[in-house]
């Protein structure tokens, strides 16, 4: 089991310590991914944040770090440049190779986007590459503090604002962003490469998307963000860009049995609540994941399906199951089959197609209706024995019992 966030540092490019958050899943990591932030921002942006916490949830591990002289990290970001982001980027990479695993996936928002594209080939273990919203041409940046560019130029320095905040920006940081060919990079980056770009992005025009496609060789993929801003200050956008980028990605990554470490590997199903929201918890079973939660007319987030919803679809899946197991047994032309499962409470007493469950029983009873559907005619007969095979199923059966559920707390003396 690891902690859902771990800080640390790393030395950067500068020699200066940069602040890092390590965001691992709660038990068996696929994957591991590096975050590239975007121009002056941080490890602790939104978007990175969102797209962190759903790529967690999904079994990827996600680095998040601050470029020099920004966020937590130490150093003076006027002596800072694309280049020396591209550098400690690759010490970031460097940095998970040692004490981790070095990361499969590697996703740059903006600027850092086009870093990601620059420092790509130094990374031999990344396979899948992302940009989000990143400029097709570093000189882009530099259409921020236009006004300001001859004052750079002449005194070496000058104090620009953007987004609010005041940075010194210097000549040598121009002079790089003008120096840079990113196009070639993109020419040969020999990786998977997905572009995503909102087409109202207002900072950097989608066009750069189109320019970083056309420039990309295979394989290459584009999706777009719709009405998302260029920050993706909206969760949902964040969640939806990672929902993606996780299954994008899956066809680059190793299969999860496979890539989990064999101290991952948990006996049963193990639960966990993962501390966003009231209800929502982890539910690791193997080599899968999911999420459980409760509606949000309860006080939860409605992120995954109710404790209820679970033993309902326990009961349809296995029956589905041993209703194909049968037919395929019996050499049957069984049609495509649905199977739908209610649960409710309702009194013993009521109960008038509930059979010898009830007998002697007062008070509610927990009751599941199932509909069994068949693509195709189904006579009389055939829904007898359909009913029949389906009174076998296993979970039915548990559920029909009464079941021995033994607790204990774990670590007592």
């Amino acid at each position: 089991m690891y902690a859902r966030s771990v800080r640390m540092t790393f030395p950067g490019s500068l020699g200066h310590e940069l602040a890092a958050r390590l965001d691992m899943p709660l038990a068996g990591v696929r994957a591991y991914a590096l975050f590239a932030h975007c121009f002056t921002c941080s490890k602790d942006i939104l978007a990175a944040r969102y797209i962190a916490e759903t790529l967690t949830a999904l079994g990827v591990a996600v680095l998040r770090f601050d470029f020099t002289g920004l966020g937590s990290s130490d150093g003076e970001f006027e002596n800072t440049n694309f280049s020396s982001n591209v550098e400690d980027l690759v010490r970031a990479a460097d940095h998970m190779r040692k004490h981790h695993q070095a990361p499969a996936i590697v996703i740059g928002h903006s600027l850092g986007g086009a870093a990601v594209l620059v420092a790509a080939h130094r990374i031999p273990e990344a396979k899948a590459i992302v940009t989000i919203g990143a400029p097709s041409d570093v000189n882009h940046v530099l259409q921020h503090f236009q006004a300001q560019i001859e004052d750079i130029e002449r005194d070496g320095i000058a104090n620009v604002t953007l987004a609010g905040r005041t940075f010194p920006i210097s000549r040598a940081l121009v002079e790089d962003a003008k120096s840079q060919a990113l196009r070639q990079h993109i020419a040969n980056l020999r990786k998977a490469l997905l572009i995503m770009h909102a087409p109202r992005d207002l900072t950097v025009g989608i066009e750069h998307a189109t320019t970083i496609f056309t420039a990309a060789r295979h394989p290459k993929s584009f999706v777009s963000l719709d009405d998302a801003d260029h920050l993706l200050s909206h969760k949902e956008d964040a969640a939806y860009a990672a929902r993606v980028i996780a299954a994008w990605a899956s066809r680059y990554l190793e299969e999860p049995a496979a890539n989990i470490a064999k101290e991952n590997q948990l006996d049963g199903v193990v639960v966990t609540e993962t501390g966003a929201g009231k209800f929502q918890n982890m539910i690791v079973a193997g080599q899968h994941r999911l999420l459980a939660d409760e509606p949000a007319s309860v006080g939860g987030l409605g992120s995954g399906p109710s404790p209820y919803d679970y033993l309902a679809a326990a009961l349809g899946a296995c029956t589905s199951m041993t209703l194909r197991i049968y037919a395929d047994h019996k050499q049957m032309a069984l049609g495509r089959l649905t199977v739908s499962v209610k649960h409710g409470k309702q009194a013993a007493d009521h109960c008038k197609d509930c059979g010898e469950v009830v007998e002697g029983r007062t008070g509610n009873i927990d009751r599941f209706e199932r509909v069994i559907s068949v693509e195709g005619k189904t006579d009389a007969a055939m829904a007898d024995k359909l009913i029949e095979i389906a009174g076998k199923c296993p979970v039915h059966r548990t559920l029909a019992a009464r079941s021995a559920v033994v607790t204990r707390v774990s670590g007592q003396g």
